[in-house]
């Protein structure tokens, strides 16, 4: 089983109207209730939160499920609603960035990823990313603009940062799509002009609702989207304190799950 970062009430309007990754008394695991580090989780209202996965699935592919690859997935397919042969550019290739190169490239697209890690920018390059652009080395919006001849169809952040928001929204072509994934730490100030200009627009992506899932599940278990492929490092309950302290320090490249025996 699995269960979406974003639990819903399924009782409001937007739950009603299907979208309950915006619920209006949404909780979060780890934030308004018990998270998943943990031998055993409670979810309430399990019936609107609750996802099931085929027996095959291994631990690893399901360990992102729950948020960075679904997170990643509705951006690209639902909100970016990205397209074969479109350019996508992907700024910030943590988590959720290399999902979303992965699931990007999977909907035959081709990809720009964004980072100023070269090992992050390696990981992109076996996910599918055609082109990648070290963001400390280079202007990110003129190398994008150069490497797609004339600016992406649709641009993600999903890191969250007022240089990330901006050069998404500035390398994006003409009547482009901005995707906000990451969280802004405050209100950034963005290039309207450009959005107005050049017709841009602008979407938000929260997560995904349980009732979305069965067509990732799918893709997952045809092997055609290997989300395990992301995974750098496997540790167990009791490394998470200083796991947690080291992404303070120093943020590495891929990721890290975690299994209650270690």
């Amino acid at each position: 089983m699995t269960a979406p970062f974003v639990c819903a009430c399924g009782r409001c309007a937007a739950c009603a109207a299907g979208d309950q990754q915006v619920c209006e008394r949404q909780t979060q695991p780890g934030f308004t209730h018990w998270g998943s580090f943990a031998e055993y989780v409670t979810v309430e209202h399990a019936e609107v939160n609750l996802v099931r996965l085929p027996e095959e699935t291994t631990f690893a592919a399901g360990a992102g499920l729950g948020c960075r690859v679904a997170t990643a997935f509705r951006a690209v397919t639902a909100q970016g609603r990205v397209a074969p042969g479109e350019w996508v550019a992907v700024h910030g290739c943590g988590g959720v960035g290399l999902a979303a190169v992965a699931v990007a490239a999977v909907a035959g697209a081709r990809v720009v990823a964004v980072d100023v890690s070269p090992t992050a920018l390696d990981l992109a390059a076996e996910l599918g990313a055609a082109v990648c652009v070290d963001a400390s080395a280079v202007d990110p919006v003129t190398a994008v603009v150069e490497a797609t001849g004339g600016g992406a169809h649709v641009s993600l952040d999903t890191l969250g940062s007022p240089a990330t928001c901006a050069a998404s929204v500035r390398c994006l072509r003409r009547r482009g799509r901005h995707v906000q994934v990451g969280l802004l730490p405050s209100d950034p100030p963005v290039p309207m002009g450009r959005v107005v200009a050049y017709e841009l627009a602008l979407l938000g992506s929260h997560g995904m609702p349980a009732h979305a899932y069965p067509e990732l599940i799918a893709l997952v278990a045809a092997g055609v989207l290997r989300p395990e492929l992301a995974i750098t490092a496997t540790i167990g309950l009791d490394a998470v304190p200083a796991a947690l302290t080291a992404m303070g320090a120093a943020p590495g490249s891929g990721v890290t799950i975690i299994t209650p025996s270690g």
